[in-house]
């Protein structure tokens, strides 16, 4: 009975490595293939860095975006693209400083832009329309993301604002640094609890117009006015209200901050403006600029300057270019002729 038993064990061992031997084989050929392939591949690679001419050492030029051969000078491969970062970097500071993945983040987004938004266009990522059903579901979808992207009321607030912000920029032709300046501008007002029993409107206007001020890029209250949602008197008071309780330092307008905008509208010579500058230099000196508007000033410095450089040029197109009357050109141009000693040509 137990040699029986010793018997049947053995026969059922025989049979297990015979069962296993196959696996075992085509485990040992699998190792043996990707040692092969590995080999390959080194072979190749070290044909790929040895020169096809006189088999010398290939390097790569970064200054010049190739690979030369270190022996003879061959060119291998030329016009590679760097797929580095555009920026340099000098130390391990500086290259962690600039590190950064996605868009730059702006003061112009609610959220600085950091959040992700679920696109408009009703296509599945190979380009194929989507059917009705998932249409609808989208939208959905992107009316619960608008909703959590703007959870609190001063988010809410914030978003309105800057979009008006951005929608008067546009207007009047402002640079991407003063739609910035307003935007914070803004943000501070709004932390600083501001808002309450003034319109959202008001207040960005208010903004706009002192991030302008600041940057040297003044526009005319009556401009500002004409692209802003509330009326004239109400941005003027919300403008005082900002800069009295935020305590910005704006400098009072200067008359040549609108000679070039106007001068290039009107077409004029590089002499006509440089006469206008001294015009309203002389003035200022005086003290003729005190108490007067400077849009008015600039008008009537480029009409007396046109005048003085015999170039024809109308009191109408003046006043269309800078969007006063042609009386306050008329009365102007006068005291700035007079404050030059000049007489009023005929």
């Amino acid at each position: 009975m137990e040699s029986q038993t010793i018997r049947t064990y053995t026969t059922a061992s025989q049979t297990r490595t015979n069962e296993t031997e196959p696996e075992a084989r085509a485990g040992t050929e699998r190792e043996r293939g990707r040692e092969r392939e590995s080999g390959q591949e080194s072979e190749r690679a070290a044909e790929e860095l040895l020169c096809p001419e006189c088999g010398g050492r290939l390097a790569e030029d970064a200054a010049h975006g190739e690979t030369v051969c270190q022996e003879c000078g061959l060119v291998v491969e030329e016009g590679e693209i760097d797929h580095g970062p555009e920026w340099r970097a000098f130390d391990s500071a500086e290259r962690d400083e600039k590190k950064r993945t996605g868009a730059p983040t702006t003061r112009m987004m609610h959220d600085k832009g950091l959040s992700s938004q679920i696109g408009w266009q009703n296509r599945d990522a190979y380009g194929n329309a989507l059917s009705a059903r998932k249409r609808q579901q989208m939208q959905r979808l992107r009316t619960w993301d608008e909703r959590f992207r703007t959870r609190d009321s001063k988010e809410r607030n914030l978003k309105q604002a800057l979009g008006e912000i951005e929608r008067m920029s546009s207007a009047l032709g402002l640079s991407q640094d003063v739609k910035e300046t307003a935007s914070v501008i803004y943000r501070r007002a709004l932390a600083e609890d501001m808002l309450p029993g003034r319109s959202i409107e008001g207040i960005a206007t208010a903004a706009l117009y002192a991030a302008a001020r600041q940057a040297g890029v003044p526009r005319s209250v009556d401009e500002v006015a004409a692209v802003s949602r509330v009326e004239e008197m109400e941005f003027k008071r919300a403008y005082r209200y900002v800069v009295r309780e935020l305590g910005l330092e704006i400098a009072p307008p200067n008359p040549d901050e609108y000679l070039p905008r106007f001068a290039s509208d009107l077409d004029v010579s590089n002499e006509t403006e440089t006469r206008a500058r001294e015009l309203l230099q002389t003035a200022a000196e005086k003290g003729v600029h005190s108490g007067k508007s400077p849009v008015g000033l600039a008008a009537a410095a480029l009409y007396a300057a046109a005048l003085l450089t015999n170039q024809r040029i109308t009191q109408d197109a003046v006043s269309a270019a800078a969007d006063v009357s042609t009386v306050t050109i008329r009365n102007r141009y006068q005291e700035l002729l007079e404050a030059q000693d000049l007489g009023v040509p005929a």
